[in-house]
């Protein structure tokens, strides 16, 4: 197979908007079906998007760095330094990029935002696209490698496969940062692809704590939850959703309908555990409601229309969960949280509830803490919120926030078969201090919650 480059060291922060347009200037052409071509036949003339001038990942590579101040605080207690990125962050470099250039737009359309910021990442320069219509998967780009001038054609998933395992594939870190690292020192110490990717999935670099006795970690914005991931895990995170995206888009059935009909059955498929059911009936809804999101029809819906939409994609995302498909979980929850943020409120809550509950299925407890208590925050029933987060403070080894959650979770009445069992753990683990703290401070009176079901029936009896 044809090896990708690893990414070029880009200088970092980029200057934006950029100062040169980039240099598509045709359109794309549709060519003629890859099956009805000879083999060994060349793309025709006018298919091709020529770009005389030099490729975007040259010009990125040309442009110096300004010389910018960061700033690093000396926390002395518990022997970390917390350095800000705000000078090697990348935050909206694709979108700028594009700016001023609508032929870069339709690219974007034809092959893929992601297809196109991945290429432009590892240094691979698209000089043409022959467009095939009914089947854009099998549409032939050529392109070159970096520098070199040889021209080489792969059809289109194909190189997006091979961009995903480039970008995805492992490489060496410096094992130490120094004491007043410069912005090079931070790119390096972080890795140059991860501040370009990093944007690109809605993830937010914020601040890196640096311990003296552990590893370092990296304040992350996930979907309007902070939290402090190590860095090895947002690496990790990242190569996982560069991954789901190299596996191409999931086929949808056109044409394509709303119809909010479905959702009550695919509430009642997910509380019969019939999840393939709700794939069945929600599975084509992602990408169509992804493109609606942007247009003015999609913010012109009212506040309930969009808050039914955000359910339905929370159902499906769980349904995917459930399946042990948890890149699509993942992709489709973030999705729903979009969609409701303007809801608010307990839709919005039990919308990071699910994806919080994601993240704890696929070992990612970090994350899952700043989700869930987003979840509470935004009033999310706390019978359910609390075990979730009881375990994954226990497999942060947080043992008095589990020990909090899990005692209120058991007064609350939550039906959880690990509550004991986490509840145990983490009070033996802190020992007698447990004892003390609540010998000294008793634990809150709650009022146990009934469920809403259990109400009505009570009622209609009465």
């Amino acid at each position: 197979p044809l090896p990708l480059p690893l990414p070029l060291p880009l200088p970092l922060p980029l200057p934006l908007p950029l100062p040169l347009p980039l240099p598509y200037s045709c359109d794309l052409v549709a060519s003629d079906p890859v099956s009805d071509r000879p083999r060994g036949t060349r793309l025709s003339g006018n298919a091709r998007i020529p770009t005389a001038a030099p490729t975007v990942s040259t010009r990125l590579a040309r442009i110096s760095l300004a010389a910018t101040e960061h700033r690093v605080f000396n926390a002395e207690f518990m022997g970390r330094r917390i350095v800000d990125l705000r000078d090697v962050r990348a935050d909206g470099w694709f979108d700028r990029l594009g700016e001023g250039a609508p032929r870069f737009r339709d690219l974007c359309e034809v092959v893929g935002e992601k297809v196109v910021a991945f290429a432009i990442i590892a240094g691979v320069r698209i000089t043409a696209v022959a467009v095939e219509r009914r089947h854009l998967d099998a549409s032939l780009v050529s392109f070159t490698l970096g520098e070199g001038a040889e021209e080489h054609q792969l059809p289109l998933g194909e190189l997006r496969h091979r961009l995903g395992a480039s970008l995805s594939a492992s490489e060496d870190f410096p094992s130490s940062l120094a004491d007043d690292p410069t912005p090079e020192d931070l790119q390096r110490y972080l890795g140059y692809r991860y501040l370009l990717l990093a944007p690109l999935f809605g993830i937010g670099l914020r601040e890196l704590h640096v311990h003296d006795d552990g590893p370092s970690k990296v304040l992350v914005d996930l979907g309007g939850a902070a939290d402090l991931v190590a860095i090895t895990e947002l690496r990790e995170l990242i190569r996982d959703r560069v991954r789901a995206e190299s596996r191409g888009p999931r086929p949808t059935t056109p044409p394509f309908s709303i119809d909010l009909d479905l959702i009550p059955q695919a509430h009642a498929a997910n509380e019969s555990r019939k999840f393939e059911r709700t794939v069945e009936l929600l599975g084509g809804w992602p990408g169509p409601l992804s493109v609606l999101l942007r247009t003015a029809e999609g913010q012109s819906l009212t506040p309930e229309v969009r808050a039914a939409l955000a359910r339905a994609l929370g159902l499906l995302g769980t349904a995917h969960a459930e399946l042990s498909n948890p890149d699509w979980a993942e992709e489709v929850l973030r999705l729903a949280i979009q969609w409701g943020q303007e809801a608010g409120g307990t839709v919005t809550a039990d919308l990071f509830r699910r994806l919080g509950e994601a993240q704890i299925r696929r070992g990612r407890h970090g994350p899952a803490i700043g989700l869930l208590q987003r979840s509470l925050g935004l009033g999310g029933e706390r019978r359910v919120v609390l075990p979730l987060l009881a375990r994954a403070f226990v497999a942060r080894e947080r043992f008095l926030a589990a020990a909090l959650c899990a005692e209120e979770a058991r007064a609350l009445g939550a039906k959880d078969a690990e509550l004991d069992t986490l509840f145990t753990t983490a009070t033996r683990s802190l020992g007698e201090p447990w004892s003390r703290f609540r010998a000294a401070v008793p634990a809150p009176k709650v009022v146990p919650t009934v469920a809403p079901e259990k109400v009505s029936k009570g009622a209609a009896r009465g």
